[in-house]
Protein backbone atom coordinates (compact mmCIF):
# COMPACT_ATOMS: atom_id res chain seq x y z
CA UNK A 1 0.00 0.00 0.00
CA UNK A 2 2.99 2.62 0.87
CA UNK A 3 4.55 1.75 -2.65
CA UNK A 4 1.35 2.50 -4.38
CA UNK A 5 0.88 5.33 -1.91
CA UNK A 6 4.33 6.44 -3.02
CA UNK A 7 4.22 6.01 -6.91
CA UNK A 8 1.21 8.06 -7.42
CA UNK A 9 2.61 11.06 -5.42
CA UNK A 10 5.34 10.89 -8.32
CA UNK A 11 3.01 10.71 -10.64
CA UNK A 12 1.12 13.67 -9.13
CA UNK A 13 4.53 15.71 -8.24
CA UNK A 14 5.66 15.05 -12.19
CA UNK A 15 2.44 16.38 -13.83
CA UNK A 16 2.19 19.46 -11.56
CA UNK A 17 5.77 20.47 -12.82
CA UNK A 18 4.88 19.70 -16.53
CA UNK A 19 2.18 21.55 -15.95
CA UNK A 20 4.10 24.46 -14.55
CA UNK A 21 5.05 25.58 -18.38
CA UNK A 22 1.45 24.60 -19.57
CA UNK A 23 -0.05 26.50 -22.01
CA UNK A 24 0.47 28.53 -25.60
CA UNK A 25 3.97 29.79 -26.33
CA UNK A 26 5.35 31.78 -28.34
CA UNK A 27 8.97 31.57 -30.10
CA UNK A 28 11.40 33.77 -30.77
CA UNK A 29 10.55 35.62 -34.32
CA UNK A 30 13.13 34.45 -36.92
CA UNK A 31 15.46 36.66 -38.88
CA UNK A 32 13.10 35.68 -41.85
CA UNK A 33 10.02 37.38 -39.75
CA UNK A 34 8.38 33.46 -39.28
CA UNK A 35 7.54 32.62 -35.59
CA UNK A 36 5.21 29.69 -33.81
CA UNK A 37 3.13 29.08 -31.47
CA UNK A 38 3.08 26.00 -29.49
CA UNK A 39 0.81 24.49 -26.98
CA UNK A 40 2.37 22.73 -23.82
CA UNK A 41 1.49 20.13 -22.02
CA UNK A 42 2.00 16.83 -20.24
CA UNK A 43 2.62 14.44 -23.00
CA UNK A 44 0.06 11.93 -24.18
CA UNK A 45 2.69 9.05 -23.69
CA UNK A 46 3.96 9.98 -20.41
CA UNK A 47 2.07 12.75 -18.32
CA UNK A 48 5.18 13.05 -15.83
CA UNK A 49 7.01 14.14 -18.83
CA UNK A 50 6.35 17.80 -20.77
CA UNK A 51 5.75 17.90 -24.75
CA UNK A 52 5.30 20.59 -26.88
CA UNK A 53 2.88 20.94 -30.04
CA UNK A 54 3.17 23.62 -32.81
CA UNK A 55 -0.49 24.90 -32.92
CA UNK A 56 -0.22 28.05 -35.73
CA UNK A 57 2.67 29.19 -38.22
CA UNK A 58 3.39 32.43 -38.89
CA UNK A 59 5.16 33.95 -41.79
CA UNK A 60 6.63 30.81 -43.23
CA UNK A 61 6.63 29.18 -46.26
CA UNK A 62 7.56 25.41 -44.67
CA UNK A 63 3.92 23.47 -44.83
CA UNK A 64 2.72 20.83 -42.50
CA UNK A 65 3.87 22.54 -39.32
CA UNK A 66 0.57 22.58 -37.47
CA UNK A 67 0.28 19.43 -35.17
CA UNK A 68 4.08 18.68 -35.01
CA UNK A 69 5.82 17.52 -31.65
CA UNK A 70 8.51 20.65 -31.40
CA UNK A 71 9.30 19.35 -27.77
CA UNK A 72 9.09 15.45 -27.06
CA UNK A 73 9.90 14.01 -23.73
CA UNK A 74 11.19 17.09 -21.05
CA UNK A 75 11.40 15.59 -17.91
CA UNK A 76 11.28 17.51 -14.14
CA UNK A 77 14.20 18.88 -13.34
CA UNK A 78 13.39 20.89 -10.09
CA UNK A 79 11.18 23.21 -10.10
CA UNK A 80 10.45 25.38 -13.15
CA UNK A 81 13.32 23.34 -15.21
CA UNK A 82 12.96 20.59 -17.28
CA UNK A 83 15.88 18.19 -18.93
CA UNK A 84 16.36 15.31 -21.22
CA UNK A 85 13.57 15.92 -23.17
CA UNK A 86 14.29 16.80 -27.57
CA UNK A 87 13.31 19.73 -29.48
CA UNK A 88 12.94 19.72 -33.51
CA UNK A 89 14.33 22.94 -35.18
CA UNK A 90 11.90 23.88 -38.35
CA UNK A 91 14.16 25.48 -39.93
CA UNK A 92 17.12 22.95 -39.96
CA UNK A 93 15.21 20.37 -39.94
CA UNK A 94 17.41 18.77 -37.06
CA UNK A 95 16.30 17.31 -33.69
CA UNK A 96 18.54 18.81 -30.62
CA UNK A 97 18.97 17.11 -27.05
CA UNK A 98 17.35 19.96 -25.54
CA UNK A 99 16.64 21.33 -21.52
CA UNK A 100 14.11 24.06 -20.39
CA UNK A 101 13.85 26.51 -17.71
CA UNK A 102 10.57 28.82 -16.58
CA UNK A 103 11.41 32.35 -15.80
CA UNK A 104 8.75 33.89 -15.06
CA UNK A 105 6.39 34.53 -18.13
CA UNK A 106 9.14 33.40 -20.02
CA UNK A 107 10.21 29.93 -21.27
CA UNK A 108 14.11 29.99 -22.16
CA UNK A 109 14.55 26.62 -24.51
CA UNK A 110 18.06 25.30 -25.19
CA UNK A 111 19.04 22.34 -27.65
CA UNK A 112 22.16 20.84 -28.49
CA UNK A 113 23.69 18.96 -30.98
CA UNK A 114 27.29 17.83 -30.18
CA UNK A 115 28.96 21.18 -29.43
CA UNK A 116 26.28 23.29 -31.56
CA UNK A 117 23.92 24.88 -29.20
CA UNK A 118 20.56 26.98 -29.78
CA UNK A 119 18.74 28.67 -27.31
CA UNK A 120 15.31 30.45 -27.57
CA UNK A 121 13.62 32.74 -25.00
CA UNK A 122 9.45 32.20 -25.55
CA UNK A 123 6.60 34.08 -24.45
CA UNK A 124 3.38 32.91 -22.94
CA UNK A 125 0.45 33.64 -25.13
CA UNK A 126 -1.96 32.29 -22.71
Amino acid sequence: MRSLIAIAAVLVAGQALAQDAGGLWETEISDAGSYLHVTVDPCDDDAGKTCGIITEAFNTDVKDLVGKAIITGMAPDGPGKWDDGKIWAPDDDETYSANMALEGEVLKIEGCVLFVCRSQDWTRVN
